[in-house]
């Protein structure tokens, strides 16, 4: 059994807890980086779309797993996202500066979006965000002349003091940047969680008279939550249009809202690692169902809906039998083994005790 004292603050708020989850981490990055010596370039495009999944599930899970707010229209940022770096890049921008600045104006329409609705919480905040997609649908159909409306935007090539990461030709270098951009959001993330703006927003997520009794401001840090979180999957956004080199205004539609929410709760809310498990699902679970139905039903009808309800399947078995997610339930089984015999059942399930306070709104 491993026992981890504490005995310091700065403890509480270190990259890794011990030398295992470093080492594990470290593993995971060498493996990242030995994947385009070793598989296809199929298989590697499926790696570098899982990635550009978890920089926008991270956006997605900094809003809902550590802020508490309930968003189903983050598609419309990746929108923002990727209309605005195409723009930029059109105008004579350098990809260098337009990605920073399409998560800079996705980030600045979060704000416009939180300031009128960061009194709205639960169900009539996600008919909100849902509202907002939808008018993002019609808003790139008016604005044509520089969305290109129904005939969509194609993304330019990607150069960077002279290396081309084109896509098509170069599979590995649009990898190595996408991989590059995923590790600098996820420091960038881990930090603002270690810092007191990320403590505000858990506190906000607990209970927002505690947090307000503490001296939170709630209206201006689920602003900043909200612009952060949009800011992120605006960044995605920039990246997906890059990857599928085409896109219209039915590429981010509310279909794809629904899927990153599926995506973290599946994963595991309130976990960094949680945003890259769903976004394995959602790349990889096509993938899987169409190598399985030609090996073994080749013959058969292909049944058309059938990858949504199998995300519909797996979310509701996760909802039901394990509401932490992947992520959560790998916690428990670790735990289980580092503290044989003495792991207790219910050592995971949250006190609620403490929220009879929001009846008091």
């Amino acid at each position: 059994m491993r026992i981890i004292f504490k005995t310091s603050y700065d403890a509480d708020i270190r990259y890794f807890s011990n030398r295992v989850p470093a080492l594990w981490y470290l593993a995971l990055l060498l493996m990242s980086i030995a994947l385009p010596f070793i598989i296809n370039e199929f298989w590697l495009g499926e790696f570098t779309l899982m990635l550009i999944w978890a920089i926008a599930g991270m956006g997605l899970m900094l809003l809902v797993g550590h802020s508490g707010q309930a968003s189903l229209g983050h598609a419309a940022f990746m929108a923002v996202g990727a209309y605005s770096n195409v723009i930029l890049q059109e105008y004579g921008l350098p990809f260098i500066l337009s990605l920073p600045l399409a998560g800079f104006f996705a980030g600045l329409a979060g704000v416009l979006v939180a300031m009128p609705t960061t009194k709205l919480h639960g169900i009539y905040m996600a008919i909100a965000t849902i509202a907002i997609g939808v008018l993002a649908e019609d808003l790139i159909v008016i604005l044509a002349p520089w969305t290109g409306g129904v005939s969509g935007k194609f993304a330019p090539s990607i150069e960077i003091f002279g290396i081309n990461f084109d896509r098509y030709g170069n599979v590995s270098g649009l990898y190595w940047l996408i991989l590059g951009i995923t590790c600098l959001i996820v420091l960038g993330y881990r930090n603002i969680l270690r810092s007191p703006l990320g403590r505000s927003f858990m506190a906000i997520r607990d209970s927002e008279i505690s947090a307000q009794a503490m001296g939170v401001n709630i209206a201006r840090t689920r602003t900043i939550s909200f612009a952060l979180s949009c800011a992120i999957t605006g960044i995605s956004g920039a990246l997906m249009g890059h990857f599928s080199l085409v896109f219209t205004n039915e590429t981010f539609n509310i279909v794809i809202s629904i899927y990153l929410l599926l995506m973290i709760v599946i994963g595991g809310l309130g976990f960094i690692q949680g945003a890259f498990i769903g976004a394995a699902i959602v790349t990889f679970l096509p993938s899987v169902i169409s190598f399985s139905r030609d090996a073994f039903f080749s013959n058969s009808a292909i049944i058309p809906g059938i990858e949504s309800g199998m995300f519909g399947a797996i979310l509701i078995f996760v909802i039901l039998f394990e509401p932490m997610g992947l992520y959560g339930r790998w916690l428990k089984i670790r735990s289980y083994f580092e503290l044989f015999p003495f792991y207790r059942r219910d050592m995971f399930r949250r006190q609620k005790s403490y929220l009879k306070t929001e009846r008091m709104r």
